[in-house]
């Protein structure tokens, strides 16, 4: 069984995070049916009229990541957290393109509510996954690359039990080892908040991952629960 933790010492600086988790096995990561696209295309839409005239910067959701992103050092308009490049992407090109069913429902999600979501394959994770401050000696390899670096000494990162890196600088960037695929059969889901809805936020996104699972992942097995600095651990 998946493990996921906040280190009490994160937990020391970011007392208000929230998060919804998700565990998720027997999936079958293909190209989004039909059905998905049309939900995703129009979430869109709906996304983009509501946004019309909107500085990201603004959104509350955004704007608590921006401040998050600047308490462990890193500049959030330099690193942006995975929710506000794909709003942006969104606001300039008008569209983000279909990948596969796991990154639809994660996107479609995350634009919905301003709130990164990140589907983590479990295949190379060691043990349990934990969000923590990095020491430096941690390993990374970023999308794209065959080449692991390590992370900035104090960044937030997801790392397992043997210091594999899943995702740098909180909710900025997954690995390779962590990006969902064609064989990836079981994820960790994760969607975070730090702003003062977060809570509700957070519960209603969560609820709407595992509903579009349940709906095009049906075969799959679902565990899923809230968390926050008083309940730490899924």
């Amino acid at each position: 069984m998946a493990g996921f933790a906040y280190d009490a010492s994160l937990l020391e600086r970011f007392p208000a995070v929230h998060a919804g988790i998700a565990h998720v096995t027997n999936v079958v990561n293909g190209p989004s049916p039909q059905k998905l696209l049309d939900e995703y295309r129009a979430e869109q839409a709906a996304t983009l009229r509501r946004l019309r005239g909107v500085s990201l910067s603004d959104l509350p959701s955004l704007a608590a990541w921006r401040r998050a992103f600047s308490a462990f050092g890193v500049k959030p308009t330099q690193y942006r957290s995975a929710a506000e490049a794909l709003l942006r992407r969104l606001t300039k090109h008008g569209d983000i393109p279909s990948i596969s069913t796991l990154v639809d429902i994660g996107n479609l999600v995350s634009i919905r509510y301003a709130l990164p979501v990140a589907f983590f394959d479990q295949a190379a994770v060691t043990g349990a996954t934990t969000v923590r401050f990095a020491v430096g000696d941690e390993s990374f390899t970023d999308l794209g690359s065959d080449t692991p670096v390590a992370p900035e000494p104090g960044e937030v990162v997801f790392v397992d039990d043997t210091g594999l890196v899943a995702a740098r600088r909180w909710c900025w960037r997954q690995s390779a080892q962590s990006a969902t695929g064609p064989e990836t059969t079981e994820v960790l889901v994760t969607v975070e908040g730090q702003h003062d809805t977060a809570r509700q936020d957070v519960a209603a996104a969560l609820r709407d991952i595992v509903e579009l699972l349940r709906r095009y992942q049906p075969a799959s097995s679902i565990r899923s629960e809230h968390l926050s600095a008083a309940g730490p651990r899924f």
